[in-house]
């Protein structure tokens, strides 16, 4: 049974860090991209940041750009997103998945046909 369970989301003041991490079991990470995506209340998913299997190829959404950095252990087999400079409009819940990606233009998307965890609500207010 394929299970991601992310972790370390919280209340934060703005301007604030945290750090997100995605456990895998029943699934290799190695073998797909992944990505951290968040949806926030009344609003679609939104892909925040992917990364390649090889973490050769990085994706962030213009957003985050800059804030935020993502990374992965395919030896852990584990995912993890550092969040810096947390503004309010950061407030989701940040679930991370399988995904689609692409170097040139860059970009990325939910892999629709993939494996997608619970989420961690992440608040960002004073």
């Amino acid at each position: 049974q394929v299970q991601f369970v992310e972790s370390g989301g919280g209340l934060v003041q703005p301007g604030g860090s945290m750090r997100l991490s995605c456990a895998a079991s029943g699934f290799s990470l190695g073998a797909d991209p992944m990505g951290w995506f968040r949806q926030a209340p009344g609003k679609e998913p939104e892909e925040v940041a992917c990364i390649s299997m090889t973490s050769t190829i990085i994706h962030y959404s213009d957003s985050v750009k800059g804030r935020f950095t993502v990374s992965r252990d395919n030896i852990k087999n584990t995912l993890s997103l550092e969040m810096n400079n947390l503004h309010p409009e950061d407030t989701a819940v940040y679930f991370c998945a399988t995904a689609d990606l692409w170097a040139v233009p860059s970009r990325c998307r939910l892999d629709a046909h993939g494996y997608s965890g619970q989420g961690t609500q992440v608040t960002v207010s004073s």
